[in-house]
């Protein structure tokens, strides 16, 4: 409970959510660029990959979460 309150009183006060989150985003784009060995358009297919790949696995898990739940 403590740290959700402190995330939420930083995040309360930040005037800026862009700016605070755009190291993260900088660094993830340029994960994506060095597995394209630099090549921006795959790394855009490889961007597009693992997005995919997120929301297939959301998918997967809200579907057994589901069926989990009907059996009990």
């Amino acid at each position: 409970m403590r740290s959700q309150l402190a995330a939420h009183t930083s995040w309360a006060n930040t005037e800026d959510r862009e700016q605070r989150t755009a190291p993260a985003r900088n660094a993830l784009e340029a994960k994506f660029l060095a597995e394209a060995s630099g090549d921006p358009v795959r790394a855009e297919s490889v961007r597009k990959a693992y997005y995919k790949r997120l929301a297939f696995e959301s998918a997967k898990a809200r579907r057994e979460n589901k069926i989990g739940g009907e059996a009990a």
